[in-house]
């Protein structure tokens, strides 16, 4: 079976979202609220980071530090940002879940029961 294009697992796929959403100030604590409220997950930011580190070395995002602040004791906040084959890799897997959805129809849910 010939492999394709790397697709993202569905968290890889959700955090690397979330961090397109922040505009290059992506890190802890905003990417928790972010899945929080848009894909009501509930996760620890520790979960986040473990994701954002795997995401980072597998090429799809990049980080730097940002400056030291007070309410952090004078450390600096660890930014996230998506690279171009991090973009590239959720085209992949957007296409391959539309492609995996065409033709699919579920039941109404009243049918279910």
């Amino acid at each position: 079976m010939a492999e394709g294009p790397t697709t993202l697992a569905e968290f890889e796929e959700l955090v690397l979202l979330a961090v397109l959403r922040s505009d290059g100030e992506a890190y802890g604590a905003p990417l928790q609220r972010e899945l929080e409220e848009r894909a009501r997950r509930s996760v620890s930011v520790s979960t986040i980071y473990v994701t954002l580190i795997r995401l980072e070395e597998k090429g799809f995002l990049t980080s730097r530090k940002g400056r030291p602040t007070a309410e952090r004791g004078g450390k600096a906040k660890r930014l996230f940002e998506a690279t171009a084959d991090g973009i590239e890799a959720l085209r992949v897997t957007r296409a391959l879940r539309d492609r995996m959805w065409d033709g699919v129809e579920l039941p109404d849910a009243a049918q279910e029961r």
